[in-house]
């Protein structure tokens, strides 16, 4: 395998771990950060005090940012 294809693949393979995390805290289920096992948590646009809208945990392993937009009723 050339050095590009396991780069690829190491990508490729990256991205779907934090498609599927992202998925599992936007539909409600509890999750861990794979670093410090402490629950992560959902920022959402209206819930913003410091941070970005996101997926974070408190230790600050895990730091997704997300591009959401808050919906008024």
């Amino acid at each position: 395998m050339t050095d590009f294809e396991s780069i690829n693949k190491l990508t490729s393979q990256s991205f779907k771990q934090q498609k599927g995390l992202i998925k599992r805290v936007l539909n409600g289920k509890p999750s861990q950060c794979a670093e410090c096992k402490q629950p992560l948590e959902l920022v959402l646009p209206e819930d913003q005090k410091a941070k970005s809208s996101g997926i974070y945990c408190k230790k600050g392993c895990t730091d997704i940012e997300l591009e959401l937009d808050a919906v008024n009723k």
